[in-house]
């Protein structure tokens, strides 16, 4: 029998084939998977030494369905882990808390394996779990869980070294086109004003599309700024591009249904918005806040 972390430990009856009870494997004591695992067993959360008998096998994690002992001949190689959500909030808030993986297991009360797993792993934590966590990081269950995302971005904590730094033309213009909401600024006669737009980069210009006579048709004849930035609360890090450039109406039918035809999506906010506005990108530049040893 050999398993992994995150591995899944099911006791069967004998008799029946029933599943009497199950757990996560949160810990290894041999380098090879074999026997002993620790164990936090599904039904009540407590975490054990168990070494499995033959009413026992392990079922591979993100797997379905019956399992067969990982022993019983290649699967193939594993597939790439990516921590998901809850274990990247965990890693950031430590980091920002200036504490190491032991310290923090050790404050959990959990073993370093099973936090490092939560970290590196898309997981789903027990609510005990995720409370004695919140508990050692001096943070709230509510954070770990996400549950604060409708909240303003950028209320969370900085980064404990941040680093501000310039962005060149070719990472400005490639953030620029991953993004499919930015804001245009202009000024009008009751004075400056920025509306929120669904936008595209074509033909070496910004593109979105509005309604004739609204806010953001004003744009068209001015000089103007146009905006669009990142900001990942759980990672204390963001990024902004600024475009500046004159803004003109597209009335080219030809260049009028390729845009239509190339839209990704129809404006959000729904209604007739024929006029397609386009502004030259005269000048372009971006600022990035990431930790100060990223490279």
């Amino acid at each position: 029998m050999h398993a992994h972390l995150g591995d899944r430990l099911i006791v069967e009856s004998p008799t029946t084939g029933v599943v009497r009870r199950d757990g996560e494997i949160i810990g290894l004591h041999h380098e090879d998977g074999t026997p002993p695992y620790d164990v936090r067993w599904s039904d009540t959360g407590d975490v054990t030494l168990v070494f499995p008998g033959p009413d026992a096998h392990i079922q591979q994690a993100g797997r379905q369905g019956s399992a067969q002992d990982t022993d019983a001949g290649t699967s193939g190689p594993e597939p790439a882990r990516r921590p998901g959500d809850v274990g990247r909030r965990l890693a950031a808030v430590r980091t920002r808390q200036g504490l190491g993986l032991e310290e923090t297991a050790r404050r959990a009360r959990m073993s370093p394996q099973y936090l490092n797993y939560l970290e590196t792993h898309a997981s789903d934590p027990s609510l005990g779990t995720l409370l004695r966590l919140a508990d050692a990081l001096g943070t709230t269950l509510l954070a770990l869980q996400g549950g604060d995302q409708e909240q303003p971005p950028g209320q969370g904590q900085a980064l404990l070294h941040p680093r501000l730094r310039e962005l060149g033309e070719q990472e400005c213009r490639a953030l620029l086109s991953t993004h499919g909401v930015g804001r245009v600024s202009l000024t009008t006669a009751h004075g400056p004003v920025v509306f929120p737009v669904n936008y595209d980069v074509v033909d070496e210009a910004v593109v979105f599309r509005t309604a004739p006579g609204s806010g953001p048709a004003a744009a068209v004849g001015s000089d103007v700024a146009f905006e669009v930035d990142h900001v990942d609360d759980a990672m204390s890090r963001g990024w902004s591009v600024l475009v500046t450039g004159r803004a003109r109406a597209v009335s080219d039918r030809d260049a009028v249904r390729r845009l239509d035809d190339r839209a990704h999506t129809v404006p959000w906010a729904g209604g007739g918005r024929a006029l397609w506005v386009s502004i030259g990108i005269d000048r372009l530049t971006g600022r990035r806040i990431a930790p100060a040893d990223d490279a």
